[in-house]
């Protein structure tokens, strides 16, 4: 059976991701730091290591077919730049080097949707994120949702009325839906959908399409 890697498990994204790849049937492997182990789900297999450090989880890798990545800072806001810098730009480049050293045959990366008006370092890191993958050679599935409403994250909500009227005037539709709010039920199925999915060279997945997922 194939393995699926997943860093980033422990995370807002991870856990939903994790239960829904096992109830589907998937070997899962999930990487946790010491002292987070207990936030994954039964039936995954713990992987212990940083993922800050490739190296510290390079061996748990082999053996895998799809590598999905979801490492990042929590709540990320503009304040949190040099954080973005030291954490997911860091794991991102370990954990693309880990993955490419095994040969997995599928890399699915969280990035941001892009361009946009703030977040700059955000996006940033992101894009350089999804240029080291480029240049990998590896198959790729690149995710760029905006914001992911859920618990803990719904003040979004209030600004629903207004990316529907940006959505109906020409002149600002393609940024609201470039920009768009998803659901995390949506966007556990848009991850769902790339592992179950791989394709040969990069496929670029933007909210349109995340929230057009059944």
């Amino acid at each position: 059976m194939a393995i699926i890697f997943v860093a980033g498990g422990t995370g807002y994204m991870g856990g939903q991701l994790l239960r829904e790849l096992l109830r589907r049937g998937h070997a899962v492997r999930a990487l946790a730091r010491r002292g987070s182990e207990g936030k994954l789900p039964p039936g995954c297999e713990t992987v212990m290591g940083d993922a800050l450090d490739g190296s510290t989880y390079a061996a748990a890798v082999k053996g895998c077919s799809t590598f999905v990545h979801l490492v990042g800072v929590a709540h990320p806001s503009p304040a949190k730049s040099q954080q973005f810098r030291e954490i997911d730009l860091v794991a991102a480049r370990s954990a693309i080097q880990a993955a490419a050293q095994a040969f997995i045959e599928h890399f699915v990366y969280l990035s941001v949707a892009h361009p946009a008006p703030i977040m700059k370092t955000y996006i940033e890191v992101r894009s350089q994120a999804e240029q080291m993958l480029h240049e990998s050679g590896m198959n790729a599935t690149i995710l760029r949702p905006w914001y992911v409403l859920g618990p803990g994250h719904r003040w979004p909500y209030a600004l629903i009325p207004v990316y529907w009227l940006f959505e109906k005037i020409p002149a600002t539709r393609p940024g609201a839906e470039r920009l768009g709010l998803v659901t995390l039920r949506q966007m556990t199925q848009a991850l769902v959908r790339a592992v179950e999915s791989p394709v040969r060279g990069v496929r670029i997945v933007e909210v349109p399409a995340i929230r057009d997922l059944k």
